[in-house]
């Protein structure tokens, strides 16, 4: 069965589908995004992801494609013409299409929206829970405005790439002082020794991470102590637990970071925990 994606108000073969050359999102990275992990038939804080995309789309002065019932009803159509029960989703929405100029296209131009969906690698998942994953640390190199989740990731993507040519599986922004900031694309969180959860305030640096959010809620019941605060390199070195949250993967837990093992170098109980947990307490939205 083809993969199906929708694109402007089409549902099209993946394989065919196509934005035009002067779409600003293609052009400028005039646009944002969201991702949103799919299981066992349900779409999970979806609620969240759609009110971080309209903090976004508000931040960037872009209006809606469509209403947000409307945009929902794609993303579920999406899914079931896929027959995805268990992976992502991804959403773009940019400026649309005008001649190229910096400034903004005429009022009334629409914007644009794309919508795919697809499995996830299960075993692989399963296998880096398993073992854990490694990390390295890069200086902060991105524009100030993080808390947009834009398209606009070459950074990212320049540290991943060299996290990859490393033999890690992730990067992690440090700034000049040596403050950890998050991953290319994920939060960071660190457990001390006394067993307490930290992460850097979304106010300061960061994209406040949905799956970061709805940790909060699961640490909850599993009496877990959460502070928000930045913390140095030095700090996550010497934690006993280091892990990413992210939608993509929810809980990855980090056993070495520039080439040094974290803690006694496997994944620690408090990630487990909480990976397991999640599923429970986040909110879920039927296909």
């Amino acid at each position: 069965m083809p993969r199906i994606a929708y694109v402007n108000g089409a549902y099209v073969r993946h394989s065919e589908a196509a934005v035009h050359v002067e779409d600003r999102g293609y052009q400028f990275a005039d646009g944002v995004y969201e991702v949103c992990e799919v299981r066992h038939g349900f779409i999970v804080d979806l609620r969240r992801h759609l009110d971080r995309l309209d903090r976004s789309l508000t931040e960037l002065r872009m209006d809606w494609p469509m209403s947000r019932a409307a945009l929902i009803h794609v993303i579920r159509e999406v899914l079931r013409r896929n027959r995805v029960r268990n992976g992502l989703f991804y959403l773009q929405v940019t400026r649309g299409v005008a001649r190229r100029d910096h400034v903004f296209p005429a009022e009334g131009t629409p914007p644009s929206v794309v919508v795919t969906a697809k499995r996830t690698d299960a075993a692989g998942i399963a296998r880096k829970n398993a073992e854990g994953i490694s990390a390295i640390t890069v200086l902060e190199n991105r524009w100030d405005r993080v808390d947009i989740k834009s398209v606009g990731l070459l950074p990212n993507v320049l540290a991943r790439q060299k996290a990859k040519e490393l033999g890690a599986q992730e990067a992690i922004f440090v700034d000049a002082d040596r403050m950890v900031k998050e991953g290319a694309a994920t939060n960071v969180w660190i457990v001390d020794g006394e067993g307490t959860l930290r992460t850097r305030p979304a106010e300061h640096g960061i994209l406040r991470g949905i799956t970061r959010t709805t940790l909060m809620d699961v640490a909850k019941p599993l009496g877990l102590k959460i502070e928000e605060r930045a913390f140095s390199v030095d700090e996550m070195m010497a934690a006993r637990e280091v892990f990413i949250t992210a939608a993509t993967s929810i809980c990855f837990p980090v056993v070495s970071i520039d080439g040094k093992t974290i803690g006694n170098g496997h994944p620690g109980s408090i990630a487990q925990n909480i990976r397991e947990a999640f599923f429970d307490v986040a909110e879920k939205t039927p296909i």
